[in-house]
C-alpha cells in the first residue's frame, strides 16, 4: 500500500467524506431499484402529506413522494458534478498544458484570458449563458463545465512550469521525444495530483450551481426531479410543509460536505512534502 494511500486512510474525515460520496452514488445508481414509487407519479389524495410510514419525507403539491424525487435527483445533481468537472478538466488540462509548457507568449495569452474569466463573477456568467439557452441538463453541464476551467488550467501550468526543466525531462527531449509525448507521458502524469483535488472539489461547486439554477427555474425542468426544483416546490409551501426544504437541503448539504470533506483529504494525502513514510 503506496504512503499517500496509508495517508488517506488514516484521516478519518476522508474516509467519512469517502463513504458519503460513495452511499449517494450507489443511491443515484440504484434509484430506479430501491426508490418506492414513481418519481412521476402523481396521487390527488396524498397531496402534502407530511412524513409518514407510507412516505417516509412526506410527499408534494402533486401527491409525488419526496424521498423517490430526491434519489432520482441524485443522479441528476451527480451526473451535473461529473460531467460538469470532466468538461472544466479537459480543457483546462489543454489550456494550462500549452501554457506551461511552451511558456512565453504561449503562457501570457492563456493567462490573459484565465484573468478575463475570472474577472466575471462565475455563477452571473453561467445566469446570463443559460438565459440565452433551453433550460434543460445537457445545456447546465455543458454551460457550467464552460465556465469552470479556469482553477485547472493555473494549476496545471504551474506544474508543468516546475516540471519542465528536471531531468527526465530533458534526457527524453534529448532523446528525440515530442512535445505531445513530453507533455502526455513524461509531464502530465507527473503533475496530475493536485488536478485530481480540484476535480473532486470541483464536483460539491458544480452540485451547488446546478442546484441554484434550479431553484431559480434555470435548470433542470419539472416533472425531471432535481434538488434545486424540490427546493423551489419548498419555499412556496414553507409555511406548512417543511419536509420539502429539509430533505433536499439535507441531501446537497450532506452531498457536497462529503466531496469536501474528501478532496481536503486526498489533498493531504498527495502531498508530496509530507511523504515521508
Amino acid at each position: 500500500m503506496s504512503p499517500s494511500v496509508r495517508r488517506l486512510l488514516r484521516n478519518p474525515l476522508a474516509v467519512a467524506g469517502a463513504v458519503i460520496v460513495g452511499t449517494m452514488a450507489a443511491l443515484a445508481v440504484l434509484a430506479p431499484v430501491i426508490a418506492p414509487y414513481d418519481p412521476y407519479a402523481t396521487n390527488v389524495d396524498a397531496i402534502l402529506n407530511p412524513p409518514s410510514a407510507e412516505h417516509w419525507m412526506g410527499t408534494d403539491r402533486l401527491g409525488r413522494d419526496v424521498l423517490t424525487r430526491i434519489l432520482f435527483g441524485a443522479r441528476v445533481s451527480l451526473s451535473v458534478g461529473f460531467v460538469a468537472v470532466g468538461i472544466a478538466t479537459v480543457i483546462g488540462i489543454l489550456l494550462g498544458s500549452l501554457a506551461g509548457f511552451y511558456g512565453r507568449w504561449v503562457d501570457s495569452v492563456m493567462m490573459r484570458l484565465v484573468d478575463i474569466m475570472l474577472a466575471i463573477p462565475t455563477f452571473f456568467l453561467v445566469l446570463a449563458v443559460i438565459a440565452f439557452l433551453e433550460p434543460n441538463i445537457v445545456n447546465v453541464m455543458a454551460v457550467i463545465g464552460l465556465t469552470s476551467w479556469m482553477g485547472v488550467t493555473r494549476l496545471v501550468r504551474g506544474e508543468l512550469l516546475s516540471l519542465r526543466q528536471r531531468e527526465y525531462v530533458l534526457a527524453a527531449r534529448a532523446l528525440g521525444a515530442s512535445d505531445a509525448r513530453l507533455i502526455g507521458v513524461h509531464l502530465l502524469p507527473n503533475g496530475f495530483a493536485p488536478v485530481l483535488v480540484a476535480a473532486v472539489l470541483g464536483v460539491a461547486e458544480a452540485i451547488l450551481v446546478e442546484s441554484a439554477l434550479s431553484f431559480l427555474g434555470l435548470g433542470v425542468q419539472p416533472p425531471f426531479a432535481s434538488w434545486g426544483n424540490i427546493l423551489t416546490a419548498g419555499k412556496d409551501h414553507i409555511e406548512f410543509a417543511w419536509w420539502l426544504s429539509l430533505y433536499p437541503g439535507l441531501a446537497i448539504w450532506i452531498t457536497v460536505l462529503g466531496f469536501n470533506l474528501f478532496g481536503e483529504g486526498l489533498r493531504d494525502a498527495i502531498d508530496p512534502r509530507q511523504d515521508t513514510d
